[in-house]
């Protein structure tokens, strides 16, 4: 995967972090790991992120398998510049449009989920702690979806898993402090920072876009010998 990819991922996990802090914070929230020592407060809590992060990474594969087989048919590029610009075009749809109807079936799975979730978080054990996290990594969120678009257009399963791993681990710094402080930064300066997320996200439509029209510019849109390279690699 090229260096400015791997940065896009980070840059995405650390930008779209406050918002995982309104959508998934409540359960960092609940943890209740305050009254552990420095040690196993730091080591929990890790388990915890870390079981999100092996979620991502899992979706990620998926995709880049997915991705992988439409890159060996020699569709890659235009993968590429499919994926830049569906990840600018969930950017500027309207939200009345974007928004999903609700499904019932879909109601029903996300009930169990968080029944799932409350139970393993009240263990408060390493081995729940980290359940927890990759029940939590599977709860419906519109930034993870953009990450998985981005993860899609990578093209192959090793490169798409570490996308995600790297969007996950992004989003750990300001998740861990909400495990220790409780909250961390106020509703007002969430929703001044989350205005660069889209910013964030149209950037890396741009740079997928850029990737696929293979204009030979260094790590930002390889030569198509490159992104052949790169294919072949990843099967050996």
């Amino acid at each position: 995967m090229e260096y400015a990819l791997a940065i896009a991922a980070l840059g995405l996990g650390l930008g779209t972090s406050l918002h995982c802090l309104g959508m998934c914070g409540p359960i960092a929230f609940s943890l209740g790991l305050g009254g552990e020592n420095k040690f196993n407060f730091t080591l929990k809590n890790i388990t915890y992120q870390l079981g999100r992060v092996t979620t991502y990474a899992t979706l990620g594969a998926i995709l880049g398998f997915i991705g992988q087989g439409i890159s060996f048919a020699g569709f890659q590029k235009y993968l590429s510049i499919i994926v830049g610009v569906l990840m600018i075009a969930m950017v500027l749809m309207p939200k009345n449009l974007s928004a999903s109807s609700s499904n019932k079936v879909i109601g029903r799975l996300l009930i169990k989920l968080k029944s799932s979730l409350g139970s393993f978080i009240r263990r408060k054990n390493y081995s729940s702690l980290y359940i927890t996290g990759i029940l939590n990594g599977l709860l419906p969120c519109g930034m993870v979806y953009i990450a998985l678009a981005a993860a899609l257009g990578v093209g192959d399963v090793l490169g798409s898993a570490l996308f995600m791993a790297l969007f996950g681990l992004g989003t750990i710094p300001l998740m861990f402090l909400a495990v220790l402080f409780g909250s961390v930064v106020s509703v007002g300066v969430r929703n001044k920072i989350l205005n660069f997320v889209p910013i964030i996200t149209i950037f890396i439509g741009v740079l997928f876009i850029l990737r696929g029209l293979e204009l030979g510019i260094p790590y930002l849109s390889p030569p198509p010998e490159a992104l052949t390279i790169e294919a072949e690699s990843c099967c050996h």
